[in-house]
């Protein structure tokens, strides 16, 4: 589960930073909101102007000021009612972002609400302001759905293409990210970003980018992601802004954890810690607590992620952060099922769940379902394990990250095509200036073009008749390559996917690891329903690899009921997850009746590529003599050719594979 609200914006580099952002856009780039976000409207108020400023430096100091500005406004005689009224209003906004810096949430919420309570007209800057920082401290799926509808009232009361409107569709991008619509917020940021290009780099535009970054980090571009980041972090330094400094450090930390980079991940958490220390910065000090007790998760070191994670869980608890809370609850669970204590495991993932993950964001939930269904399976209560495996592949099934990806690179094209629209429409101007010389010259040229025009027809009818052919030779050649049951790949073209990845990882000695996948009890559900139901189950195999798989992964038929899975620059740790998630898809479909006892399993078997690997046929070997433990110890598990298994799995994922 992945946290993305030791998030900011700040102010960034001018031409560099834009041309960074053009290429991450044109390249393609992520468990979400920023927490630090500086104002987006700045304010004609002197004093106001520099609190704003002051809150990606150090906002405990910007938070105190605010409310010793507060303090003496209300002792100020009522001479100017209406002044004061919109001085106060301000100075609560300046809490509301600060709180908000300072992930106290439900602090956050209030001032914004006594705020908005005294500015109720929708056309007031300060108002605005005010709705930013409400909808930046929700969270839940009922109050991200509530927040873009205000967003949007409030867009309709605004110029079109005016800062108040471009920071509401910033704020909206941001919503629909925390929704896990990658396929909008996109669309909605590139608007946001085009929209805020001037001459001098603004607020609204360094928030648009900031904030893109968070999608294209979402959708795995991950060196993208960094590059980007290091502009921030070469920003937030140069400008002494420490609370944006922390913050973005976080962010580094999230990134390379992402990658599986977990040393270098806990140096930029620890880094980010000691600045909120600097700071007192409690939800600073207790995200980045959080964030490395789920490091040491990973690497299996349980005893330094428990006092990491129970610092983390007794800081939120003060601050009253319930969404923080219970995502830390969920990986102090992680931690007691890896150590042994089931039941204690159950108990906490029951309470994390009290509302059917309706109080989360809906990214996690998925996710926390998965391991209660190992807790379950682990104290033996395999009903309610089949039940919350269910729940996982119908919540990841729903999500289908893999079309969003599609869609959103879809999207990164059109935008590009709109920009180089855009290019075409200037140049178009400026060759207006010589608009009558080219009448006069096409005049000239009338019967040379006819001439050029019937030669680009007969060469465009040469051509047409190439691709033609072209297409017909590629469609026998795909014809050839695949099986024509299940769309796979066939054992050939498998074979030959499969060498070239390993002769790539040679070269980058990056390991590839294949899984050797065998249906389980196929004949007897062939013998019992006859072929038909078995090629069914073979197709829905095929389908949920779609789904479940990279796009870089290459899945194939072996042959019969067996599969030769090739996941290249994959550690063996994730490859273990990945056939996760393929195996709780596989257990959901559904055979004509269950009166046989018969249900839909695999058993696969793991290999990794190492220094010593010479051939395919010796890396499949390994795999197949791990799918044979498999099937010996009672099918529906995956095993580790047992050399590399103690070598390259961690402790507690050798825990979780173990047979319960």
């Amino acid at each position: 589960m992945d946290i993305f609200k030791r998030e900011g914006s700040h102010s960034a580099k001018s031409a560099k930073l834009r041309a960074r952002l053009l290429l991450l856009l044109l390249l393609g780039e992520v468990c979400i909101a920023p927490a630090a976000r500086a104002s987006c409207l700045d304010s004609l108020d002197p004093d106001i102007h520099q609190l704003q400023q002051l809150i990606t430096q150090d906002a405990t100091k910007a938070l105190n000021q605010a409310q010793a500005l507060l303090v003496d406004l209300q002792r100020e005689p009522l001479s100017d009612v209406t002044r004061n009224t919109a001085r106060t209003a301000a100075l609560y906004a300046i809490q509301a972002q600060a709180y908000g810096t300072l992930e106290l949430d439900a602090d956050a919420r209030a001032s914004a609400a006594k705020g908005l309570a005294l500015v109720p007209s929708e056309s007031d800057p300060v108002h605005v302001e005010l709705l930013l920082s409400l909808a930046d401290s929700v969270y839940d799926s009922a109050g991200l759905a509530t927040a873009i509808q205000s967003i949007e009232a409030a867009r309709k009361l605004q110029p079109h293409g005016s800062p108040a409107d471009t920071c509401l569709l910033l704020n909206r991008g941001l919503l629909e990210h925390r929704q896990n619509r990658e396929d909008l917020a996109i669309v909605t940021l590139t608007q946001a970003y085009r929209a805020s290009i001037a001459p001098v780099v603004t607020e609204p535009h360094i928030m648009s980018a900031d904030y893109l970054s968070l999608v294209m980090r979402s959708m795995g571009d991950f060196s993208q992601a960094l590059a980007l980041n290091q502009e921030k972090i070469e920003w937030d330094t140069s400008h002494g802004a420490t609370t944006a400094l922390s913050v973005s450090r976080f962010m580094r930390g999230q990134i390379l954890k992402l990658m599986g980079n977990y040393d270098d991940a806990i140096g930029e958490f620890t880094k980010a810690r000691m600045l909120s220390v600097s700071l007192a910065d409690q939800q600073g000090i207790a995200f980045a607590d959080q964030r490395t007790c789920e490091v040491h998760i990973e690497l299996g070191q349980l005893a330094s992620a428990k006092r990491e994670c129970a610092n983390a869980l007794r800081l939120f608890g003060a601050a009253e952060a319930t969404d923080s809370v219970k995502e830390t609850q969920v990986l102090l669970a992680r931690i007691d099922l890896g150590s042994g204590h089931a039941e204690r495991a159950l108990a906490t993932f029951d309470k994390v769940l009290d509302q059917d993950g309706r109080d989360m964001p809906p990214r996690d939930v998925g996710s926390i379902y998965q391991w209660r269904a190992r807790a379950n399976a682990a104290v033996h209560e395999y009903r309610d394990a089949y039940n919350d495996l269910l729940e996982y592949a119908k919540r990841y099934t729903a999500a289908n990250d893999a079309e969003r990806i599609r869609q959103a690179g879809a999207l990164r094209a059109r935008f590009e095509t709109d920009r180089e629209i855009e290019r075409n429409d200037l140049l178009t101007r400026d060759l207006q200036t010589s608009h009558e010389q080219s009448n006069r010259q096409a005049q000239r040229l009338r019967w040379n073009t006819v001439v050029v025009t019937a030669g680009i027809g007969v060469i465009a009818l040469l051509i047409y008749f190439l691709i033609a052919n072209r297409r017909y030779r590629q469609q026998l050649v795909k014809l050839a390559s695949l099986d024509s049951l299940t769309g796979l790949p066939n054992r050939r073209r498998t074979v030959e996917l499969a060498e070239a990845a390993l002769q790539a990882a040679s070269v980058t000695r990056k390991p590839v690891t294949i899984a050797l996948i065998d249906m389980d009890h196929f004949k007897a559900i062939n013998d019992r329903w006859g072929h038909a139901t078995g090629d069914y189950v073979l197709k829905e195999f095929a389908r949920a690899g779609r789904e479940t798989l990279r796009e870089s992964d290459i899945l194939g038929r072996w042959g019969g009921e067996e599969f030769l899975l090739v996941m290249p620059d994959t550690p063996l740790e994730f490859a273990l997850s990945s056939l996760e998630r393929l195996r709780a898809l596989v257990f959901a479909i559904r055979l004509p009746s269950s009166g046989s006892g018969l249900r839909v399993s695999l058993s696969a078997g793991l290999a990794t590529s190492d220094a010593d690997t010479r051939s395919l046929d010796e890396l499949v070997a390994r795999a197949d003599a791990a799918l044979y433990v498999a099937k010996n110890e009672g099918r529906d598990l995956v095993r580790v050719a047992r050399d590399e298994y103690m070598i390259t799995s961690t402790g507690s994922r050798r825990a979780l594979r173990m047979p319960v």
